[in-house]
């Protein structure tokens, strides 16, 4: 086998020799990143309803303790995890589960479990701030109508605060394609795992290590794109039918709305 001489000539042969293991990388990080950022956003959906429960003092006292107690157990776990990097975490919960617990995780569980209670922790941020974003008035009307908390929740709030966070909910899931690598350090083959494995043959750090950020960009923009076609999916149509009453020949009138919200 003749060595290359040139950059791209490097490039080309580590992906002809290890194009499988770095397509097996890029398919580990995704499924790691998509299952954590969804688990992760149900957990944080969870907490942040939880924690917008309000406390009345006509409540039964057990009720209000409960509360608090769950406040406070919700507020010390966001504190943790928002405050400590994921790579410490990883380290701390794969072999501190394993040496104190006795409990030995394969590589690919402990890296979802990681990404999705690191991504809970900051999406019940997220998710509250969607939630105090809906006009209180929308709540109470709810309530006026025999809703309960939860009810006006899932059928009124939640609605309008999840098209509300969408961008950070996206951004969320960039990060998490990107943070997945850290996880190397617990074995988990995602791809830079597969690019230091790659590199290592031939000593060629960098061609191996520019594939992978270019798996990496592409990745993200695809992502960013496509989570932009689901924003603009859930707007709606940029033209509505209002059913007019004033005769059967108007009966329908199509107005356009400028995309600029210009007035007339």
């Amino acid at each position: 086998m003749t060595t290359p001489t040139t950059f791209f000539g490097w490039v080309g042969l580590l992906l002809d020799q290890y194009g499988s293991l770095f397509l097996r990388g890029t398919g580990i990080t995704l499924l790691v990143s998509i299952t954590g950022t969804v688990i992760g956003f149900v957990i944080g959906l969870l907490v942040a309803i939880v924690r917008t429960i309000p406390a009345s003092p006509k409540d039964p006292l057990w009720k209000r303790i409960l509360l608090k107690l769950c406040g406070i157990l919700m507020t010390v776990y966001i504190e943790v995890f928002r405050g400590t990097p994921m790579i410490v975490q990883a380290m701390v919960i794969y072999y501190g589960a394993s040496q104190y617990m006795g409990l030995r995780m394969q590589p690919l569980f402990a890296a979802i479990f990681i990404i999705s209670i690191n991504t809970g922790a900051y999406m019940a941020e997220i998710v509250r701030g969607g939630i105090i974003s809906v006009d209180k008035g929308q709540k109470e009307a709810a309530h006026a109508i025999g809703m309960t908390h939860w009810q006006s929740m899932v059928h009124v709030v939640l609605p309008q605060a999840v098209r509300n966070i969408m961008p950070s909910i996206g951004n969320e899931f960039v990060v998490n394609i990107k943070d997945s690598s850290v996880l190397n350090v617990i074995s988990v083959s995602e791809l830079f795992f597969t690019a230091k494995s790659a590199s290592g043959t031939y000593l060629r750090y960098f061609e191996a290590f520019f594939i992978c950020a270019c798996i990496y960009l592409v990745l993200t923009f695809t992502v960013t794109r496509l989570l932009r076609l689901l924003e603009r999916k859930m707007d709606g149509k940029n033209t509505y039918t209002i059913l007019g009453s004033q005769s059967s020949a108007d009966s329908a009138i199509t107005i356009r709305e400028e995309a600029d919200g210009n007035a007339d």
